[in-house]
């Protein structure tokens, strides 16, 4: 978006973020002044003029908000109007980030109208918000200007009772005697409860309110409420990345697909491509709906050094080589995380001469995709079979692995690469878990991390190990702590090394996979919440197709609600055409 000699470049700005097409729909536009904590319009165009019949003169200084009145003289916004839009649109505004949806808004007239919605905030070059864009496209609303409130219960008591009765009262006057005498919170208004109450409670607790009678049904079944209380619980972060997947099942299905797994299924599917050379101990990981592989052990411990795509989103999902005009060294036995954005993230390995632990990173959307190394200050010993994950987007941890003389690693090191000058920053803890490599760590709760089994070291042995622990990287001075679940201990994983763990968008973790002793199912899947006060062990029972083997770093998560386990495995080669999907909502 640019403003050309104090005229603003409608085209430009339009197709530059491909949300609507100028010429196929009249689209009003307008710019907001954010470094004014009210936002004032600072400019109009004149479809916009058209759209809600004020002149730019008179509405030039002031917040858009006006279009919530249905009177130019009205001192507060109709009751029509959802709050949990409006409170939506404040939130993304606080934040400096995108907003997009519905809102009914009013001519100068007073005809109502369907407001399609996007925010879009304007940087400077220090970072700071400038400038809000609106696009904005006007429709007329069919609706009932009479009803007395928003729409999430429109009265549905009365409708349904009058067939039966012809002396039912409406609800507002059942209400003022009924309320009273069952319950003090029915006396608050439907945004009150919605906005203030409902909207902080759990996914599980909204489920549970639903219960309680038809208003609290009725208000639970707002898909803006709904996504405010997944959000609430879960992060803004992850709730943007379930947002491709509620397009047909709604916030309410999905909250409760993830909550009970009661839709989680196994499912079998091939994709096209060839991963050449064939190659074994890789390092897999999600960006989107893309996974991405990079190196891995080729014929005669070759290490290779090559950067692999599969778009899931393609009609023929099928690998290919990424074009990059630079590679980190050839590897194994590292990691590959995925950042923010685009940007992926690997570490250490087994590389031609010995072991690593530079650091590089990658934007796939570049147009010329280049490894880029990162030198960060007093780095951890060079080591391969360790764990890594990502906190925040920015912040990469690493714990744990093998050095090259075979000894095991306890430590845990994180790199902030938001820095100008990273420096990698040893966490220091007043006891650690026994060294180890091949362990999982898991992220939940946005600061959390679980670590779960792994070779570890007792005593002079080397034990496959299910011990569970927990760090929360919020704290000033951040310690592991043994996790002591409940239960019966068979009900929990056996010992394992190289598994898969998956973190869900509520917080839960569930662990498959690996190398175990014994006859144990390696496809046997295990839940568990780390958050609970005294956690415990779930088996889950998943029908469909499990894989035979599943090792962590073959095993992508897609959007929160799809596991992705890479090929099978035959000898020491993966058959990289064959996937299995662990599928957490229908």
């Amino acid at each position: 978006m640019k403003l050309i000699g104090g005229k603003l470049d409608e085209d430009e700005g339009l197709q530059e973020h491909g949300f609507f097409y100028y010429p196929v729909r009249p689209t009003s536009f307008v710019v907001s002044d954010a470094l004014d904590p009210d936002f004032p319009l600072i400019y109009v165009n004149s479809v916009f003029e058209a759209a809600t019949g004020y002149r730019a003169d008179e509405v030039l200084g002031r917040n858009c908000r006006f279009l919530q009145f249905r009177d130019p003289h009205a001192q507060r916004r109709h009751p029509l109007v959802d709050p949990m839009v409006v409170f939506e649109i404040r939130r993304c505004l606080e934040d400096g980030i995108e907003f997009q949806g519905e809102l009914l808004n009013f001519r100068k007239d007073g005809t109502p109208l369907v407001n399609v919605l996007k925010l879009v905030p304007i940087h400077g070059d220090d970072g700071s918000m400038t400038h809000i864009i609106g696009i904005q496209l006007f429709s007329e609303a069919n609706i009932d200007l009479n009803s007395v409130s928003y729409p999430v219960f429109k009265q549905q008591c009365y409708h349904r009772s009058s067939h039966h009765d012809v002396n039912a009262t409406t609800y507002e006057e059942s209400s003022k005697s009924d309320d009273s005498d069952f319950c003090g919170i029915l006396q608050l208004s439907d945004e009150v409860l919605a906005h203030n109450i409902l909207s902080r409670l759990t996914p599980r607790d909204v489920a549970s309110m639903a219960s309680v009678c038809t208003r609290m049904c009725e208000l639970t079944k707002n898909e803006h409420l709904r996504k405010m209380v997944c959000q609430n619980a879960w992060g803004r972060e992850v709730t943007v990345k379930l947002e491709l997947s509620i397009k047909l099942s709604g916030w309410g299905r999905l909250a409760r697909e993830l909550t009970t797994l009661e839709a989680a299924t196994w499912r079998k599917m091939t994709v096209a491509g060839r991963v050449e050379p064939s190659r074994c101990n890789f390092s897999a990981c999600a960006v989107g709906n893309r996974l991405v592989l990079f190196g891995g052990e080729g014929i005669n411990m070759q290490p290779m050094d090559d950067t692999f795509v599969l778009n899931l989103e393609a009609a023929n999902p099928e690998w290919r080589r990424v074009k990059v005009s630079a590679s980190p060294p050839g590897r194994w036995g590292h990691t590959l995380s995925w950042l923010n954005g685009s940007w992926l993230v690997v570490f250490g390995g087994c590389g031609q001469r010995g072991l690593l632990n530079d650091v590089f990173v990658l934007d796939l959307d570049a147009q010329q995709p280049t490894w880029r190394e990162i030198t960060g200050e007093g780095p951890p010993l060079p080591r391969s079979w360790h764990s890594s994950c990502t906190v925040d987007g920015s912040k990469l941890v690493v714990s744990g692995g093998c050095t090259d003389a075979g000894v095991l690693l306890s430590d845990t090191f994180l790199l902030d690469l938001t820095k100008e000058k990273p420096a990698w920053r040893e966490i220091p803890s007043s006891w650690s878990p026994p060294s180890r490599l091949g362990h999982t760590m898991s992220v939940y709760g946005r600061t959390k991390i679980l670590m779960f089994g792994g070779l570890a070291k007792s005593g002079s042995l080397r034990l496959r190990s299910c011990d569970a622990y927990t760090m929360d990287l919020d704290e000033d001075d951040p310690e592991w702590r043994q996790v002591a679940t409940s239960g019966f201990p068979s009900i929990g994983p056996p010992p394992r090394l190289d598994h898969v763990a998956v973190s869900l968008p509520c917080g839960r973790i569930i662990i498959f996979g690996g190398s175990i002793a014994g006859l144990h199912s390696p496809s046997q899947l295990f839940l568990l919440d780390p958050a609970e006060e005294k956690p415990g062990w779930r088996i889950l029972s998943v029908p469909g197709q499990p894989p035979k083997f599943a090792w962590g770093h073959s095993t992508c998560v897609v959007g929160g609600t799809r596991v992705l386990v890479l090929g099978g495995r035959t000898g020491e080669e993966w058959n990289l055409n064959e996937l299995h999907e662990l599928r957490l909502a229908s």
